[in-house]
């Protein structure tokens, strides 16, 4: 959720975009209690494990003492070695019967480096090299450290790369088709921050482009644009007045609208390309036509022409013989 919440509102403040911050519930705090050393509870929780005679309940003493006064850290009325949790989503009440030997990792350090460098891929998987804390001289290595490190090596992907996420909610508590308990449903969404990165979309702005990307799509609705104007952002104020759009902003170098106003500005530049479209048609069926109206002229001129020569033709004869016939009957008469 943090780049839906902080790094959304960021971008607004780094492009000087006039815009209400929204408050939301951040649950680095939670986190903090968690995994932050030396006091957080995954902390303590390694260190309990390091003593052979440390039981849950001196495990639960400690946290009591450590963390009493942190205000996501409770201990609950009737119980003396349960814990709870003030979380984003709300209370979560942990009991800390089997934590200790559920954190134990009883592999052999020894051994994983061997497995690791097995030449079979597939084991070598299986038995990734160990982390630097893991491999000390206590030789002590934990799940909850490990975990921890792999998260940590998660988050430092994400945060170099754009990330896109499905949110995937339990419909019903039946595991069961067909069945929506809507409850729950909203509850989940509620408590996975759905709801305040769907205020945040709808009152922000959904679409943002840069200066040259948006004048390259949307200049074919006004070629001449950029050679009348100074600049980019001057030119995407020009487009965006042309297709009659409010309520945009633009920043320092990017243009951030709306939801659904990208689909207008898709629509007028569909129907410039559509008038665009009808004016080729044009030219080239006029084209196709006049080619086709020269070739059947020039087929016909032809025509006639042969035509009126063989006429001609058998005329010419028919005024020769008669010539020579009247020729003969005169010679016979003298």
């Amino acid at each position: 959720m943090q780049h839906v919440f902080k790094m959304e509102q960021e971008e607004y403040t780094k492009e000087e975009i006039d815009w209400s911050y929204i408050e939301f519930v951040d649950n680095q705090d939670v986190l903090d209690l968690i995994e932050k050393k030396p006091g957080g509870i995954i902390a303590l929780l390694d260190e309990a494990c390091m003593f052979p005679r440390s039981t849950h309940e001196t495990f639960a003493k400690k946290l009591y003492q450590t963390l009493k006064d942190n205000k996501r850290f409770s201990k609950p009325k009737l119980s003396r070695t349960d814990f709870t949790i003030n979380h984003y989503a709300g209370d979560v009440t942990y009991q800390t019967d089997l934590f200790l030997d559920k954190n134990k990792d009883y592999v052999v350090p020894e051994h994983a480096a061997l497995l690791c460098a097995s030449k079979c891929s597939f084991v070598s998987g299986l038995f990734p090299p160990l982390h630097e804390e893991s491999t000390k001289s206590t030789k002590f290595s934990s799940i909850a450290t490990q975990f921890k490190q792999q998260l940590q090596s998660l988050l430092e992907t994400l945060s170099v790369t754009e990330p896109h996420y499905i949110r995937c909610i339990k419909p019903n508590n039946l595991l069961k088709p067909g069945i929506f308990e809507n409850n729950d449903m909203l509850q989940q969404l509620r408590c996975g921050g759905v709801m305040e990165a769907i205020r945040i979309s709808c009152t922000g702005y959904h679409t943002r482009k840069n200066f040259d990307e948006f004048v390259q799509r949307f200049s074919i609705m006004e070629p001449k644009v950029l050679k009348s104007c100074p600049d980019e952002m001057t030119a995407c104020k020009r487009l965006l007045d042309k297709a009659n759009l409010k309520d945009y902003q633009i920043g320092k170098t990017k243009v951030f609208q709306r939801a659904g106003q990208m689909a207008e500005l898709d629509a007028c530049r569909a129907e410039v390309l559509g008038r665009s479209a009808i004016v080729i048609q044009k030219k080239a069926r006029t084209y196709i036509c006049e080619k086709q109206y020269k070739l059947l002229r020039f087929s016909a001129i032809e025509l006639q022409r042969a035509i009126k020569g063989q006429l001609a033709r058998r005329r010419y004869e028919c005024m020769r013989r008669e010539a020579a016939s009247l020729i003969i009957q005169k010679q016979i008469r003298m």
